[in-house]
């Protein structure tokens, strides 16, 4: 489990491993991102009958789900009771394959091999992330989605997609940096996802390399990277310029929203 004094923080719910506070992070000005407020994680699907009463000790009052619709149909969140369940998908207007159909192509390595291998699947991770910032359903997704977490009576909250590492990763990026923590403890935050998820995924991994799928592919769809998330920064600067301007001109989150989301998530360290 991360150290929740300066990070966010792992919650032990083995069947969802990549579940973690947010909070825990000092800002740059000393102040100290609130906890037991605001949790990512990966799709709830996969909570056991075991892990639900802890899952629900949470206490959460919204879970925003932020998987496309065929995902959702595919493996439907399991959610406690007191929960509403919302869904935002902000990969609505994307065009690109999605994580479904990027398992399906894995099923035969030589057409895995030639459409992902090489870096394909990577620059595939580069582009989708940039669409974060960028596309109308992502804009209009994460604007809903942060304008009620300015609300406490929200509160407390999760966010989840499929693996909790892409769209989940850079809402909580985005958050955090609004927030005040630093671009390194952001980043640091965010390649976490790898020690949870990969585990959570070897046997996937090696199964599909035993079968003659490169192993960078796998590596390249089921973890993360640091340049994915640099690509949604690079995305937000050259759009919007900063962090304060993505929330206020790309999701519609004004000053007073800044305040908001600060006044709810930032105490004194």
């Amino acid at each position: 489990m991360a150290d929740p004094s300066n990070g966010s923080s792992q919650i032990t719910i083995h069947s969802a491993p990549n579940l973690r506070d947010i909070g825990g992070h000092i800002t740059e000005d000393g102040q100290r991102v609130r906890t037991g407020l605001l949790y990512r994680s990966e799709q709830l699907s996969g909570i056991s009958d075991a892990d639900m009463p802890a899952f629900a000790q949470l206490g959460l009052k919204k879970i925003y789900d932020l998987r496309t619709a065929s995902e959702r149909a595919a493996k439907p969140d399991r959610v406690p009771a007191g929960a509403q369940d919302v869904v935002e998908d902000v990969l609505a207007d994307a065009n690109q394959a999605g994580p479904a159909q990027l398992f399906q192509l894995l099923a035969d390595p030589h057409k895995a091999n030639a459409a992902l291998g090489a870096g394909k699947a990577a620059a595939m991770f580069t582009k989708s992330y940039s669409e974060l910032v960028s596309l109308p359903s992502a804009r209009t997704g994460f604007a809903q989605m942060f304008g009620e977490l300015a609300d406490e009576n929200n509160l407390p909250a999760l966010f989840h997609c499929t693996t909790g590492k892409d769209r989940t990763g850079w809402a909580a990026a985005a958050l955090l940096t609004l927030l005040g923590v630093s671009h390194e403890q952001v980043v640091q935050d965010y390649l976490h996802s790898n020690d949870y998820i990969l585990p959570e995924y070897q046997a996937m991994i090696d199964k599909y390399t035993a079968a003659g799928v490169e192993k960078d592919i796998l590596l390249s769809i089921l973890g993360v990277r640091q340049e994915y998330l640099e690509a949604s920064f690079k995305e937000m600067h050259d759009k919007f310029g900063s962090i304060e301007d993505y929330f206020a001109k790309g999701l519609g989150i004004d000053q007073a929203g800044h305040e908001a989301l600060r006044q709810c998530f930032v105490e004194k360290a």
